[in-house]
């Protein structure tokens, strides 16, 4: 087989792949067998027409496409080896000599991976920012979580204040008539916390158990069900009780009934830890990306299309997956919220830009540093994958290792954090 490879545009070359005659006839051999078992010829029974009469009655050319299927395949994938380029996409095939008793020949126009032109990225500065855990930020987060384990008793003889968890039950309508989600009883409403339409929580202050109410609202003009978006809402409400939050006091026997201490100084202490622990990964994160955007911004790269599509095709493959989670078909979230599918992907655009750019940039870094990853940091990391699955280590190497790329995509990553670790390592604290 015979390969040459031939740039056309920046990010976009031909391979003219010529396959030896031999290979082009043995290809027709096994689609002469595949193509026998599922024709009728009268006289013959299925699979035993032989090979001349096939020809005669069918013609050779009968066979071309179920060769090439084999052929194709087989040869485009050599030639990107033999080449050592890069495809980011599905090539653009033009078979330009298909005959019997002749090589294959065929043209693959292909997009591949863009050159990336690096700026310095050695001894890049940045601007620190403190992470330092204070009494306050430990005070604050002892409030939440004593907030958090807080009970709600019903209110008597009092009226509605903020942050009252309240019992009602109400009915909406729009110009007279009740709508789709305006209507619950004996619902549990935090006054207070946002949750319903602007204007109707703060209505509820001071009212008392067993009031009926009417509140008028209207709608936010962006609102999600568009044929309620800008219009104007009367709910009648009515109040059945008022729960108020109690909170638990901080103290031993508060500190033993949440955790493993016996004192709050102990558990107090562990706090601080615990928030000292998370300072210290934020403190590394944001170390990170601000060394990382500023090289990432130096650098020139003009990125495919099809690598952005590909990236946005990702992301929202997670996104439609975390709304399954929540039990929210991709289809039904649309109808909800108005927005289509080329809305929703344009969304994802901005980040899949940067997302493509920074791997581009830091592969050039890895590359050109010679990153390496050892066979020992692989197990390592699928040690890590193995624990957080709680599955066996040798189940989790077999399974990323019968799939395609699998282990070469968890090298690839490896390859990018330990390129991250290298800039942070040469940065300068300005």
């Amino acid at each position: 087989m015979t390969v040459k490879w031939e740039k056309t545009e920046k990010n976009v070359g031909v391979l003219e792949i010529e396959v030896e005659e031999d290979k082009v006839s043995s290809a027709l051999d096994q689609a002469f067998k595949k193509v026998v078992q599922r024709i009728n010829v009268p006289g013959f029974r299925k699979g035993k027409v032989p090979r001349k009469i096939f020809e005669a009655r069918f013609g050779i050319e009968s066979l071309y496409q179920d060769a090439l299927d084999i052929l194709l395949p087989q040869a485009y994938s050599r030639a990107v080896i033999d080449t050592s380029i890069q495809p980011v996409d599905r090539p653009d095939i033009d078979v330009v000599q298909m005959e019997v008793g002749k090589p294959l020949v065929f043209k693959a126009t292909v997009t591949i991976k863009p050159e990336v032109e690096l700026a310095e990225y050695k001894g890049i500065t940045y601007e620190d920012k403190d992470f330092s855990v204070t009494d306050e930020a430990v005070d604050a987060e002892l409030e939440r979580i004593r907030t958090s384990h807080a009970e709600f008793h019903v209110a008597e003889e009092t009226t509605v204040q903020t942050a009252d968890l309240v019992v009602i039950d109400f009915k909406g309508f729009v110009d007279g008539e009740e709508f789709e989600g305006g209507e619950a009883e004996n619902y549990q409403l935090e006054v207070g916390s946002g949750t319903f339409i602007p204007g109707f929580e703060e209505q509820l202050i001071d009212m008392v158990p067993g009031e009926d109410k009417e509140i008028v609202v209207t709608f936010p003009e962006n609102y999600h069900v568009k044929t309620l978006a800008g219009r104007e809402a009367h709910f009648q409400v009515h109040l059945h009780d008022i729960k108020r939050r109690v909170l638990p006091e901080l103290n031993d026997d508060f500190a033993k009934d949440i955790s493993e201490f016996d004192t709050f100084d102990e558990f107090k202490a562990d706090v601080r830890h615990n928030l000292e622990h998370r300072a210290e990964h934020e403190h590394e994160h944001f170390v990170e990306d601000a060394v990382v955007t500023k090289v990432v911004e130096a650098a020139t790269v003009e990125i495919p299309a099809v690598m952005i599509e590909a990236e946005i095709d990702r992301q929202m493959q997670g996104f439609t997956s975390r709304l399954e989670q929540q039990g929210i078909p991709l289809d039904a979230y649309q109808e909800f919220t108005g927005a289509t599918t080329e809305e929703l992907r344009d969304q994802f655009r901005k980040e899949a830009e940067r997302s493509v750019r920074t791997s581009l940039v830091l592969e050039a870094i890895a590359q050109r540093e010679g990153v390496e990853v050892s066979d020992e940091e692989l197990d390592l990391e699928l040690q890590k994958i193995a624990d957080s699955a709680r599955m066996d280590f040798a189940q989790v190497k077999t399974l990323l290792g019968s799939r395609d790329p699998g282990m070469s995509d968890m090298r690839d990553e490896i390859k990018i954090r330990k390129a991250v670790q290298l800039l942070v390592e040469d940065s300068v604290k300005a």
